[in-house]
C-alpha cells in the first residue's frame, strides 16, 4: 500500500481553529461501511444510533500543559519543549525547537526558574530526553509554566484551556487530547446512561504519534511510536460481556481503538492490562473488538485516515471525506466528527 492511496485535497478553510460553543452542536456524517452510505446529522443525534446493552467506550486520559517556552542557562537562547511521555521518575522524552541547540548536558531553564530541564540523550528528528528539576509539584508548576499543546494547524489563541480537555479527562499524561471525545458533554453521556447504554472507561496517553508524520512511500514501512495504556478489569468485564449478548461496542477515537485492539491481540479476548503499545492499523486488519466507532476527520496520509479506512473502507472513507468537504465539515481537532456504523 503507497502513502498517497491515502491521501485527499482539503481546502485550508475547512480547518477548524476554534471549538464551538456547545460541543454536542457540531456536525456528524454517519456512514455505514457496509454499503457506504451517507447520512448527515448533528453530534447530539448520534444517541439515536445506540441501543440498550451496547456499551460506548471513552478514553479518560487528561492533557498535560505540556508546551513549555525557556531558555538555555548559557547562552539564554530561547528553546520550545513540549513533554511527550514520562519514561520514569522525573525523566521524560520531548520533542524540542530548535532542536539543534540542544546537546546532551544542556540545561533549559522556564519561568522563574522552578522549573529546569536536563538533556540526558539525543534522539532522531527533535527528540531528546530530559531530566526534570523542580521543587513540589510538577503538574502545578506546569499548570502555571505551561500551555495546551496544540497542534501545528491551529493558529488562534484558545480561550478556555479546558476546551481541549473531554468532559470526563481524569488521568493525567497526555500530549494531545482525544479529540472525538471533545464533542460529548455531561447531559449526552447521562441521556445515554438513561437509555440503558454502558459507559466504559480505558486510558491511553496520547504520544508523539500524533505529531509524527509517515515519512516512507510504503506504508508497512512505518513504525508507530509506543504509547502508555491502562485498562481495568471493569471495563474489559462490561465489554466482553456486551459482545458476548450481542450487542454492539461503539469506540470513540483512534486511541480508544488501539488500547482495545492491542489487548485483544495479545490474549485473545480483553483483560486487565497496562503496558505501551505501538499497534499500526491499516488495511487488511482484521478487528477483534470495535463495532462501530465515533472519530473527527484526519490529517491527509496519517495513520489515523489508514486505521479508519481499516474499519470502513479506504474507498468508502475518501468518499466521505469528499462529502464532508461539499458540505462544508469542519475538519481535525476542534471539527466535526463522522460516527462509522455497521448496519
Amino acid at each position: 500500500m503507497k502513502l498517497e492511496d491515502f491521501d485527499y485535497e482539503l481546502p485550508e478553510e475547512l480547518i477548524a481553529q476554534t471549538p464551538l460553543s456547545d460541543r454536542s452542536a457540531s456536525k456528524m456524517l454517519v456512514l455505514n461501511k457496509n454499503n457506504g452510505e451517507i447520512e448527515h446529522k448533528h453530534f447530539k443525534d448520534m444517541i439515536e444510533y445506540m441501543n440498550p446493552g451496547d456499551t460506548l467506550v471513552l478514553n479518560d486520559t487528561k492533557v498535560i500543559p505540556a508546551r513549555l517556552i525557556g531558555e538555555k542557562v548559557d547562552t539564554k537562547a530561547v528553546i520550545e519543549v513540549l513533554l511527550l511521555k514520562n519514561i520514569e521518575g522525573n525523566v521524560w522524552e520531548s520533542l524540542c525547537k530548535p532542536a539543534k541547540r540542544v546537546k546532551e548536558g544542556t540545561i533549559i531553564s522556564f519561568g522563574d526558574g522552578s522549573l529546569k530541564a536536563k538533556c540526558i540523550e539525543l534522539g532522531e528528528e527533535g527528540i531528546r530526553k530530559f531530566e526534570l528539576i523542580y521543587n513540589g509539584v510538577l503538574y502545578e508548576i506546569l499548570d502555571r509554566l505551561g500551555t495546551m499543546p496544540l497542534p501545528p494547524y491551529i493558529h488562534e489563541q484558545l480561550k478556555d484551556q479546558n476546551r481541549y480537555q473531554t468532559v470526563y479527562a481524569k488521568n493525567i499524561g497526555s500530549a494531545a487530547a482525544p479529540t472525538a471525545g471533545l464533542h460529548f458533554t455531561p447531559e449526552l453521556l447521562k441521556d445515554l446512561k438513561n437509555k440503558g447504554v454502558n459507559i466504559a472507561y480505558l486510558t491511553l496517553h496520547v504520544g508523539l504519534g500524533t505529531f509524527r508524520p509517515v515519512n516512507v512511500e510504503n506504508i508497512l514501512e512505518h513504525h508507530m511510536h509506543s504509547e502508555y495504556y491502562e485498562i481495568s478489569k471493569e471495563t474489559c468485564d462490561i465489554i466482553n460481556k456486551t459482545k458476548e449478548k450481542g450487542n454492539k461496542v461503539v469506540v470513540v477515537g483512534t486511541t480508544s481503538v488501539r488500547v482495545l485492539e492491542t489487548v485483544a491481540t495479545k490474549y485473545g479476548s480483553l483483560k486487565e492490562d497496562s503496558g505501551w503499545t505501538d499497534i499500526f492499523i491499516y488495511p487488511g486488519y482484521s478487528f477483534k473488538i470495535v463495532d462501530n466507532l465515533i472519530t473527527n476527520f484526519h490529517l491527509p496520509k496519517s495513520t489515523l485516515v489508514m486505521l479508519v479506512s481499516a474499519l470502513a473502507g479506504r474507498e468508502n472513507i475518501l468518499n466521505a471525506y469528499k462529502n464532508a468537504i461539499e458540505n462544508k465539515y469542519r475538519f481535525f481537532s476542534f471539527g466535526d466528527s463522522m460516527f462509522i456504523i455497521n448496519k
